[in-house]
């Protein structure tokens, strides 16, 4: 195992620097957290007195003890900040969407190529407790083959005014570039490329600025795949109905690392990750029917797998290829909602 500690630069200390990949990095000895881009804030330092301040973007880059940069800004934003930290050869992590299109994305990903760096997207919801347990199931056949896959992520968060850009008609902004990402990357990690996407994206919140509904349809030869999502869902439990061949499995609630973080509990607490029993899914089958207890979620596992791979050449977890994979089915769907036509992939 390689002694060397890798110099992290946040860009942006919102609830994405602040509450996820602070907590991670600050207490994994493979990073150093040292510096975060704040423009007239100090909220870093609130959060750990040694983390350095950079009020520009040219100020962090232009630190070359920086390793490795965080991107966690607005939507708009993400393309050209990691355009710029890779022009100054820095390893780089972005957080979703990754980008605002696939062409964008290809510029990326050639570009980290052309100059030798990592560069990745932040999913994190591939290690959220239901994810792992559905992973799990699947990878025991538990369900036999799936025929049909449903994934909700839904709120209730009535309009109401505010001056935050995630509410307002912004480029990048909306529910399909933020919740978007995480549904589509689950869905394509278990089932593949699909060969054809049809969808509708709209505003279903009287007053709405932006799409706040979308429903995704991904076909297969042999399943369905079905993400939505809507920003208007009081009783938003549900999140997976699964049915295969030999069961089904049906489960609700969030991941319980946001909320638990959310709480300033750093995550070398234990138990980590570990869901209450009533979000705990029902498996239906001949072999067994009752509740399933979830695996833990952990996303410290994407902090160690960029590590492995900027100092010791290990495989992606999040691959290129699959970045690309997303941001092209998020391409497809806005096309198919405007177009009202079955897109194929």
């Amino acid at each position: 195992m390689s002694s060397k500690i890798l110099n992290v630069g946040l860009i942006g200390f919102g609830l994405s620097g602040r509450y996820f990949h602070s907590p991670f990095l600050s207490i994994n000895p493979r990073f150093k957290l040292k510096t975060a881009v704040e423009r007239s804030k100090n909220e870093a330092q609130e959060f750990d007195p040694t983390i350095e301040n950079a009020r520009s973007i040219d100020e962090l880059l232009a630190d070359e003890a920086i390793d490795v940069v965080f991107i966690c800004t607005p939507n708009d934003t993400h393309f050209r900040y990691a355009m710029d930290a890779l022009e100054n050869g820095k390893h780089v992590v972005i957080e979703k969407p990754f980008a605002a299109t696939e062409e964008e994305a290809k510029q990326l990903v050639e570009l980290a190529k052309e100059k030798g760096l990592i560069l990745t997207a932040y999913q994190n919801r591939r290690w959220d407790s239901d994810f792992l347990t559905i992973k799990k199931l699947l990878a025991e056949g538990k369900l036999g083959d799936v025929v049909e896959y449903e994934c909700r992520y839904d709120r209730f968060r009535p309009v109401v005014p505010t001056e935050s850009w995630k509410e307002k008609k912004v480029d990048v902004g909306g529910n399909l570039y933020n919740l978007g990402p995480h549904l589509l990357d689950q869905a394509l990690v278990l089932f593949g490329t699909p060969e054809t996407v049809t969808a509708t994206v709209s505003s279903v919140r009287p007053g709405s600025e932006i799409d706040d509904y979308f429903d995704i349809r991904l076909s297969y030869p042999d399943k369905l795949v079905i993400l939505k999502s809507s920003l208007m869902v009081y009783d938003n439990f549900l999140r997976y109905t699964i049915h295969g061949t030999n069961g089904s499995f049906i489960k609700g609630g969030l991941d319980v690392q946001e909320e638990t973080l959310r709480k300033n509990i750093l995550p070398n607490q234990q138990p980590w990750g570990v869901e209450p029993e009533d979000r705990w899914g029902k498996l239906s089958s001949p072999e067994f029917t009752g509740i399933v207890e979830s695996e833990a979620g952990d996303y410290m596992p994407f902090y160690d797998n960029v590590y492995e791979a900027i100092v010791e050449g290990a495989e992606l977890a999040v691959k290129p290829e699959e970045i690309l994979r997303t941001c092209r089915v998020i391409d497809l769907a806005f096309q198919s909602s405007q177009e009202k036509k079955v897109m194929t992939y």
